[in-house]
């Protein structure tokens, strides 16, 4: 017996070993030696307040792939946003040189006549085409003359609709978090059962609330159907103008100097001088402007730590009293229920962070949210100082801001204490920023195909070293077993 079973040796061995060696063959000897040569993207998100660059990259065989696309990296450009040039168009261009200069150096060269460069302007530069045109036009031109001047593919400058802005973002927390389709180990793409993410955005001049519904929306305007990956996905979207925290912060500026004498969301304590053109020369502010008043009169402003009047102030930007629809988030706008787990980012997330790591706040559930907001409003700005010292630039606003994302969660968009629950505040997915800029460079190079990807001509690397210790481990017990039977029979024979 033990004769026998020692003599399966060799042969097992023999395949072992056969087998190994096919298996080597198999692996993609470029995967070996050599990494994957990367193609490049950029986009440059001008936002009301800033812009930032981002580049991305992507193995350049694997372009339909899903969930490759990773930010390589990124520049905020110093200064305003593209808007506030709007008497400098040709400043608008100058400031974005010092991001264009890094990315000449971030991407390697030979890749640089490859390589798209787009730019996208939000909300700031809506506003800006609402009030001028022309301006709008002077400063798009500006950077566009800018942009061209350098070795990328520039496909060119444009103002998305806050439409697009809701969208692209939704597509990018997607498509970071693998919601689309996933890529199997053993070869194969399949589409996760967990669905997809609502998508929350703040931006310095709008906000926008993305999420996928199940029933056709009572107003078209704000449905969005989506091919991606041969699934279609229905997803509702609205963009709110001037309810971006800048513009917000504008707003509620402008009702306190009515009809306060001091600013209640401002901390008792501070106080500073405010440039009435400032205030009302944003469309935003429109509506508050006074009839006739000297746009260069300095008004001095105190704040007084009045939490009460503060949601009294941030109240009355969410106007319910008229709806056409059978549900309307506020203004008029229709929207469904929120449904789903949500990711919320930009100034939600830097809220939000401000409450829990600055301030050490609990703010896990709506509640918890509420009493942190009073928390903040209530301290005095000796108060706040000592314990943000890092944060003076933008402490006295932190209780408006604070206020709004929170009436804008619950009154806003009706998310109540269950459905708050499956909100998360993120900055990033991975080592990628969450925004619309990814999305929106994945649609214009395509990279999202309507189409199912099907399977893949060969495993990838990480998969044949898995099979192949899989069957080291299965060689091993099959040769451990065969000494036990062989010492068993032996040890038989002694006795």
């Amino acid at each position: 017996m033990a004769g026998k079973a020692l003599s399966l040796l060799p042969p097992l061995l023999l395949a072992a070993a056969g087998l190994a060696g096919l298996l080597l063959l198999c692996v993609p000897t470029r995967d070996i030696r050599e990494p994957p040569a990367l193609k490049y993207g950029i986009v440059l998100d001008a936002g009301s307040s800033h812009t930032a660059m981002f580049i991305y990259k992507w193995p350049a065989d694997k372009e339909n792939d899903t969930g490759i696309v990773g930010q390589h990296s990124s520049c905020d450009v110093r200064g305003g946003g593209i808007s506030s040039y709007a008497d400098n168009p040709s400043g608008a261009g100058q400031s974005l040189v010092e991001c264009l200069n890094q990315a000449l150096r971030d991407v390697p060269e030979e890749r640089h006549a490859s390589t798209p460069l787009y730019l996208g302007a939000t909300a700031g530069m809506r506003l800006l085409n609402l009030t001028s045109p022309e301006a709008s036009a002077s400063v798009l031109a500006a950077v566009t003359q800018t942009l061209t001047q350098y070795p990328f593919d520039f496909r060119g400058a444009r103002i998305l609709s806050g439409q697009d802005e809701g969208v692209f973002g939704w597509v990018t927390a997607n498509y970071l978090l693998e919601n689309f389709i996933k890529y199997g180990w053993v070869g194969r793409w399949f589409r996760p059962r967990k669905g997809t993410l609502g998508a929350m955005d703040l931006g310095g001049a709008s906000t926008q609330i993305t999420f996928e519904t199940a029933s056709p929306a009572e107003d078209p305007a704000s449905e969005v159907q989506l091919r991606l990956y041969g699934q279609r996905y229905r997803v509702y979207t609205h963009s709110f103008l001037c309810y971006g925290r800048d513009q917000v912060l504008r707003r509620l500026l402008a009702s306190a100097l009515q009809t306060h004498g001091s600013h209640p969301c401002w901390p008792q304590g501070y106080s500073t001088h405010v440039m009435l053109q400032e205030v009302f020369e944003s469309p935003c502010t429109a509506a508050q402007r006074p009839r006739a008043f000297n746009g260069s009169t300095r008004v001095s402003l105190a704040g007084s730590s009045d939490p009460t009047l503060c949601r009294g102030l941030v109240s009355q930007l969410f106007n319910a009293s008229s709806c056409r629809f059978s549900r309307c988030s506020f203004s008029g706008v229709f929207q469904p229920p929120v449904a789903g787990k949500f990711i919320a980012f930009s100034a939600f997330f830097y809220t939000m962070d401000f409450l829990r790591t600055v301030m050490g706040l609990p703010v896990a559930t709506l509640q918890q949210l509420e009493v942190a907001v009073v928390t903040v409003c209530n301290q005095t700005w000796s108060e706040l100082q000592a314990r943000a010292p890092d944060h003076r630039a933008r402490l006295p606003d932190y209780c408006a801001g604070a206020m709004f994302v929170q009436q804008l969660l619950s009154r806003g968009y009706g998310f109540d204490e269950r459905s708050f629950g499956g909100v998360t505040f993120q900055k990033k997915a991975g080592d990628t920023a969450v925004g619309w800029a990814l999305g929106y460079m994945l649609n214009l190079t395509n990279l999202i195909p309507a189409d199912p990807p099907g399977l893949r001509k060969g495993t990838d690397f990480s998969s044949w070293v898995v099979l192949l210790l899989l069957f080291a481990a299965m060689l091993l017990a099959a040769f451990a077993l065969l000494l036990h039977q062989a010492r068993t029979t032996k040890l038989a024979r002694t006795i």
